[in-house]
């Protein structure tokens, strides 16, 4: 018989896509276009996951400056990129708008620690997928999770369909977005929290984990899994049973799986 790997999700993260998936073009609200319809957008309160400058361009110089003062992710592309978005007048620069207004870490660990619960906090490596990202938050929203940390550069775009997804939980679960998630990892654990990663490099199942203390659960990624650097500062390595012929979970269904394993420790045990 052949020798399987017994995983919860494969290479940590969604189940690998075998078949080509076809670019679906943005909701109108979810992006702006237009080097000045841009700039305004940079000056004011509204969260951007990403700009698309056009790479054979160079007169973004001002676009660029207040990017890079947000912290916004600049993505320079070819011109047929921006046109998959949009074929209007966009002058080779579009900015996507989220959806959420994006929490600060330090406030959601101390709101955390003040609300008189056990701390649990998902972080996210470089999940892409948007109705992934939704369904991923509508679940820690139903376990009370904290707080969802993903990375700024590649993650979900959080939009209508990340929204819609989540079934209105992205209104309720703070989401923050960290420049690095070695770092973010770095400080949950000085705050007090152990870190289990979700990974099928792992002899223990998802059951075998105390999840009744303060926790960050680390989810990977559909292609590559969990970034290495991450997996070195995991307290705790985890993978879920399976019985079946096929050899991985997407990474939702994963996701829901190990929360509400922490949902039974600390409620029902």
């Amino acid at each position: 018989m052949e020798n399987r790997k017994r995983s919860g999700v494969s290479r940590d993260g969604e189940a690998p896509r075998k078949f080509f998936k076809p670019v679906n073009r943005p909701n109108k609200e979810d992006f702006v276009f237009g080097i000045q319809s841009v700039l305004e957008t940079l000056k004011s309160d509204k969260e951007i996951d990403k700009l698309l400058l056009q790479k054979e361009l160079k007169h973004f110089e001002e676009i660029e400056i207040l990017a890079k003062q947000r912290g916004v992710p600049i993505q320079r592309v070819p011109l047929e990129k921006l046109n998959r978005v949009t074929m209007k007048n966009h002058q080779g620069a579009i900015a996507f708008v989220s959806s959420v207004n994006f929490a600060v870490l330090s406030n959601v660990v101390t709101a955390a620690f003040e609300s008189g619960e056990v701390p649990l906090i998902l972080l996210l490596d470089r999940i892409t997928d948007v109705r992934n990202f939704g369904a991923i938050c509508r679940s820690a929203e139903c376990s009370g999770v904290h707080g969802v940390v993903v990375p700024t550069r590649g993650a979900a775009q959080i939009n209508g369909d990340a929204m819609k997804t989540s079934s209105g939980a992205l209104n309720f679960v703070p989401v923050c977005r960290e420049n690095d998630l070695w770092n973010a990892i770095k400080y949950l654990k000085n705050s007090g929290f152990q870190v289990v990663a979700c990974t099928e490099k792992s002899k223990d199942f998802v059951y075998q984990a105390d999840y009744t203390i303060p926790t960050v659960i680390v989810m990977g990624s559909e292609e590559d899994g969990i970034s290495e650097n991450l997996l070195q500062e995991a307290d705790a390595r985890v993978k879920i049973p399976l019985k079946g012929r096929v050899e991985s979970l997407n990474v939702s269904v994963a996701t829901g799986i190990i929360l509400f394993e922490a949902v039974r420790q600390r409620e029902f045990v």
